[in-house]
């Protein structure tokens, strides 16, 4: 068994060597960042070396930092009344850390050494965004690959049937990423007359709703009444 994160680390060191891209411990767990081109490779050790014995892969997910670092709800002055906590408008945010849009992440388990990592592995190419696939190491990462390529448009190289999992067959574009408007392009309803589903535009307006408190502020601080005769009378 693992007893520690240090221990782990040292035993990723020794296994994987150089092709540990960048590695940080956050929230009770080790993340290691390998790039694509050494993806397969290293995952192929981190299952079968019996010093790490990462046998099963809980979940595979995509992500995009194309807004990564945007606080638009983070500020030091709050407004005095209600809940709105909007930064004022023509506020400077931070620079962000220069970093590739999309990364795929797997979170593995090994259940021999009762502990978990998290791999990142950093895509290039923002246009076309591609990493090899990992079914032949983990084959539950079949579906998880096939959301991620619905969702981010993420390609995984090799994989059997990366087809769409859960959007419409007709669906263009891919609903995740930070420049698909929310509210979607098209509809779909169902025409009595044609007897069918049918497409259409979307006739959803986008709204943004800031949950506020309306107070008056004249009741509020008005003194509360007094109250007369002896207690319990």
């Amino acid at each position: 068994m693992i007893e520690s994160l240090d221990e782990l680390s040292v035993r990723l060191r020794r296994a994987l060597g150089e092709r540990i891209a960048a590695e940080q411990a956050h929230a009770g767990q080790l993340c290691i960042e390998l790039r694509p081109e050494q993806l397969l490779a290293a995952c192929q050790i981190l299952r079968d070396d019996a010093a790490l014995a990462f046998a099963q892969l809980t979940d595979l997910c995509g992500i995009d930092y194309s807004t990564y670092g945007d606080a638009d709800w983070t500020t030091a002055a709050a407004s005095g009344t209600g809940f709105s906590r909007g930064v004022s408008r023509g506020t400077v945010a931070a620079p962000r850390p220069a970093r590739p849009r999309f990364a795929v992440v797997y979170h593995l388990l090994s259940i021999e050494h009762n502990i978990r990592l998290r791999v990142r592995a950093p895509l290039a190419d923002e246009q076309v965004p591609r990493v090899p696939s990992v079914t032949e190491i983990w084959p539950g990462a079949n579906w998880f690959e096939r959301e991620a390529f619905d969702m981010f448009g993420i390609l995984f190289d090799g994989h059997p049937d990366l087809r769409r999992l859960l959007t419409d067959y007709g669906f263009v574009g891919h609903a995740f990423r930070k420049d698909f408007p929310l509210e979607g392009h098209v509809e779909v309803r169902y025409d009595p007359e044609q007897r069918r589903v049918i497409y259409q535009p979307v006739s959803i307006e986008n709204r943004v709703l800031v949950p506020r408190v309306i107070r008056d502020e004249q009741q509020q601080g008005a003194a509360a009444p007094q109250q007369t005769g002896a207690p319990g009378a």
